[in-house]
């Protein structure tokens, strides 16, 4: 990028969320020409008219324009799983006219290239010897523009407004406004997969969104206002640009009045003027306006605002005014912990990934926005990353009046097919992006953490990185910095944002937390963060559930499902598309039981800072990854509420260690009681109190404990409690709630007798079929083979990697990691459940069977076989897989396992409980299936017989 387009960017984006007056709207029908072959700028199109209309704001696709989707569409973003190019089941997808892609969101329309925008409009003439400028709010991405044929200059901001001065171009009368759009990726290269271009979220659009105005204002005119809390102080540092386009010397006022925004003020503030004397183009004071008594702070709870009048006079009388909101709002780090206004804050994330597929481009209303926030604030957040873009103004403003907290990045993810610190264009790009930005927005109080991006690479981005942030400590301290989101680690950093402490990282498979040690709840991260500065967890959770297909009516704009398409279509191949809804339920309960383990632990770690969610709602692109409890929309997909999810999921949360979740009847349950507190104040003279129910809700015990004042932090110490668990001579589950004043949680626990009665049949239990196992059919007998884990052939399922978990992200875009299956499904009203107590999907005392399994794949065997145990596949395969089925053999009866029920059950309850359930089941008159099979169908597709 040149210098001087540079320079005109930082002068121009200042004022952007300023109260702006008078102005033209230039939005509503532009004439338009795509220029597919780079050839409008050589042959002078801007002196040319075009042809063909759009409406802006808005995109190419939002108007129809562009490619039809192909097989060689050249697409903005990484491509992990080709398999759509080549695979055969992908075939029919590919022929045109039947184009769908299982990448991402399918756009109805697609272009890459230069594409040309062209107005009429009248200056009128009490505009002579004004200012004037050109106001895009949201350009994607490099623009150029033409009055009259006269260039005027080049802008290629992602984040922040493109503005331009046309003072000497524009003159009373009719004019011709020419701008060109060029969405390529050329010089800068800010990272093909960053969301602020990429095609997996908003797409790598081609127009303009937002405010698009022509704006007058004095010669003498304001450019920028800084606004600096000093809450020691009581008073405001205000850095005021002034610009003098008319170039001579001369007086002026300076007055500066705060008003209260929102919330209540216990005082009026009288206003403050200054006088200047300016004598070159532009001028920056510093001021500073005292803010009363009591001035009102900013933080979540308390989302106080004030909006700053400023406005610069002249001896003629000739005004400037403009607004910006402030918030009274200090944010710093105090050793492991950050601070809003001295008091300790923790940070409970999400991301937003510039998803938005109705437009393929963020809102740039605050009503919008507003609902965003209030929506993850009723999830129990408090944070949002903007990861590799920025968002528009309303974004921050609706931040600021919802009391939500910003992570911001600056438009990139140098990593593939990029780098930063080896002195490419990006990284001085990057400089004048955060440049842009913090000029644009950097007032909003919700605007607290700046980073350049997300997961960087480079040889020397470790110096680099370091440079970037004591550049920006060294200007503006109104928020914290970190080198990167993910990495690296260095001294430079206010914040380490780390992916290591979490339930699962990526490539752990079934070695994770989650996957390989049974169901606990005593683990923290205390081992993974830093003994001297905050730590944040990076994306953590990415747990998914399977596709809602309800979900593809709400895909009315230019982004369509076409991947949900090819997801329900296979289902249905495979006889088991009336069993969507179930998958999503039974999948969704258990991306929930995943979400609480990973947020409770980083809660119940002393000194952590907090964790940042990948993601709240889903993330349609990198192969289709639906992490959220929500969908794209925000909308509920319908197995969680947002008042469930902040019983572990919010300022207050009760907690408990347990070091295991399963039990035998004459065990002892004993539990740490904790409680972690980052309300608004310390609460005073708390009585906790604890109880562990039966399913029906019948007291086993409770208690109450000593009244205690709860100061804010995690992990603060409430009591322990010890329960001799005798006298259950029948399975249960049970539950243990942890209460505080109007915040409670709860866990759930299982107790097995320690004994069974004898089952006085002649059940077979085995795990082989042999020829004892062929003559017991034979003769009307009953056989339960249980398979030994890793005897199933891998093309009839030994292949599919069963863990207890969620997928993580999708099998897709993580090289098929596991595991490749989302939980089960069950009746659990079936009698093969009376002895074994269940939900219809995943819970804890499933961990066991799930870790000592393999899938049993159906697809050859009877269509009327119906499993008691599925396991709910990955959407991108959908076999019909199951973990328990029955079915007649001759004569005969069997239960087929892919559990081994046997191996080490000594030290397995939920095993022995589980074996015990079915033989009972097989000696009753309910064991009586109807669908017929041959042996040599289960020796061939199950068993290893080499």
């Amino acid at each position: 990028m040149k210098k001087s387009f540079c320079l005109l960017i930082l002068v121009c984006t200042g004022l952007f969320g300023c109260k702006q007056t008078g102005g033209i709207d230039l939005s509503g029908k532009w004439s338009f020409k795509t220029d597919p072959g780079s050839k409008g700028i050589q042959e002078k199109w801007y002196n040319s008219r075009f042809e063909e209309t759009v409406l802006l704001p808005g995109s190419m696709a939002t108007n129809i324009k562009g490619d039809d989707i192909s097989v060689k569409t050249e697409w903005t973003g990484q491509i992990v799983d080709s398999s759509w190019f080549t695979s055969p089941e992908y075939e029919k997808y590919r022929k045109a006219g039947q184009i769908k892609i299982p990448f991402w969101l399918q756009l109805n329309k697609h272009y890459v290239g230069m594409a040309w925008y062209q107005k009429e409009i009248t200056i009128p003439n009490n505009w002579k010897g004004k200012y004037i400028q050109l106001f895009l709010e949201r350009c994607h991405w490099e623009t150029s523009v033409w009055v009259d044929g006269k260039w005027t200059g080049t802008l290629n901001s992602l984040g922040t407004p493109h503005i331009y001065d046309l003072t000497e171009y524009l003159t009373p009368g009719k004019h011709s406004i020419t701008i060109l759009v060029d969405n390529r990726i050329k010089d800068i290269n800010v990272g093909q997969n960053s969301h602020s271009i990429s095609d997996h979220t908003q797409t790598n659009w081609n127009g303009i969104a937002g405010k698009i105005e022509l704006q007058s204002k004095p010669l003498l005119h304001i450019v920028n206002i800084k606004v600096f809390p000093d809450l020691k102080k009581k008073l405001i540092r205000v850095k005021v640009t002034v610009e003098n386009t008319a170039e001579i010397e001369q007086k002026a006022t300076i007055t500066l009045l705060a008003v209260t925004e929102q919330g209540i003020s216990p005082e009026k503030l009288n206003s403050e003027s200054t006088e200047i004397f300016i004598k070159g183009r532009s001028a920056e004071y510093d001021l500073e306006y005292p803010m009363g008594n009591e001035p009102m702070l900013w933080d979540e709870f308390n989302p106080n605002l004030y909006r700053l009048k400023v406005s610069v006079e002249n001896v003629k009388k000739e005004t400037d005014s403009q607004e910006v909101l402030f918030g009274m709002r200090e944010i710093r780090v105090n050793g492991k912990q950050i601070v809003v206004n001295e008091k300790p804050v923790f940070f409970r994330g999400t991301l937003e990934c510039a998803i938005f597929p109705r437009t393929g481009y963020p809102p740039t209303d605050t009503a919008e926005w507003m609902r965003i926030f209030r929506i993850a604030r009723s999830y129990g957040l408090n944070l949002m990353r903007f990861h590799s873009w920025c968002p528009p103004d309303a974004a921050f403003e609706a931040a600021d009046r919802t009391g939500f907290y910003l992570h911001v990045e600056c438009s990139s993810w140098a990593n593939q097919g990029t780098s930063i610190g080896n002195g490419l264009p990006v990284d001085q790009f990057i400089y004048d992006e955060s440049e842009r930005m913090v000029n644009a927005y950097g007032n909003h109080p919700s605007f607290c953490m700046l980073l350049y991006g997300n997961e960087p690479d480079g040889k020397n981005m470790n110096t680099w990185l370091g440079s970037f942030i004591d550049h920006w400590k060294s200007k503006d301290l109104r928020r914290i910095y970190s080198g990167g989101a993910g990495w690296p680690i260095i001294p430079e950093n206010d914040f380490n944002n780390v992916p290591e402490p979490r339930i699962q990282g990526w490539g752990q498979g079934l070695n994770s937390i989650i996957n390989a040690q049974p169901p606990k709840t005593d683990y923290d991260w205390r081992d993974k963060i830093s003994a001297t500065k905050p730590t944040i967890s990076h994306e953590i959770g990415q747990w998914c559930a399977y596709p809602d297909f309800k979900e593809i009516s709400q895909y009315t704009g230019v982004l369509k499902p076409e991947n949900f398409e090819i997801f329900r279509e296979t289902l249905e191949k495979n006889n088991m598309g009336s069993l969507a809804d179930s998958f999503l339920l039974a999948s969704g309960k258990l991306q929930v039981l995943c979400y609480k383990a990973d947020i409770e632990a980083a809660l119940r770690t002393p000194g952590f800072g907090g964790f940042e969610l990948l993601d709240l709602h889903d993330f349609p692109g990198q192969g289709t990854a639906l992490v959220g409890v929500l969908n794209a929309f925000w909308n509920s997909k319908g197995y969680v509420t947002p008042g469930e999810y902040r019983r572990f999921c919010n300022s207050t949360v009760p907690l408990v260690r347990l070091p295991k979740l399963i039990y035998t009847d004459g065990d002892s349950l004993i539990a740490s009681l904790e409680i972690a507190h980052f309300g608004k104040a310390p609460l005073k003279q708390m009585i906790p109190s604890w109880k562990l129910t039966a399913e029906g809700g019948e007291p086993i015990a409770d208690g109450k404990l000593p009244a205690t004042d709860i100061p804010i932090g995690s992990s603060y110490w409430l009591g322990a409690i010890h329960i001799q668990l005798r006298g259950f001579e029948k399975p249960q589950k049970l539950t243990l709630t942890l209460s505080a004043g109007e915040y409670e949680n709860s866990w759930p626990v299982w107790v097995y007798p320690g004994k069974q009665q004898e089952i006085r049949d002649n059940i077979l239990v085995t795990q082989s079929l042999d020829q004892k196992a062929v003559d017991v059919l034979n003769h009307g007998g009953k056989v339960l083979l249980t398979i030994k884990k890793g005897s199933i052939k891998p093309e009839q399922g030994g292949d599919v990697a069963v863990g207890f978990s969620s997928i993580f992200w999708n099998t897709a875009w993580t090289s098929n990691q596991a595991p490749h299956t989302l939980g089960i499904l069950c009746n659990p009203k079936h009698p093969a459940f009376n002895e074994f107590p269940t939900d219809f999907y995943s819970d804890y005392q499933w961990w066991d069977a799930m870790s000592h399994s393999n899938a049993l794949l159906l697809s050859d065997l009877p269509p009327g076989l119906k499993p008691i145990v599925r396991v709910i596949d990955t959407w991108f395969r959908n076999r019909p897989l199951a973990l328990l089925f029955e079915a007649r053999i001759g004569k005969g009866k069997i239960i087929v396992s892919g559990i081994d029920l046997i191996t080490d059950s000594g030290k397995r309850p939920e095993s022995r409980q589980f074996l015990y359930s079915l033989k009972k089941y097989m000696s009753s008159s309910d064991f009586n299936p109807s669908v017929k099979i041959n042996i040599e169908d289960v020796q061939r597709k199950f068993l290893n017989l080499d």
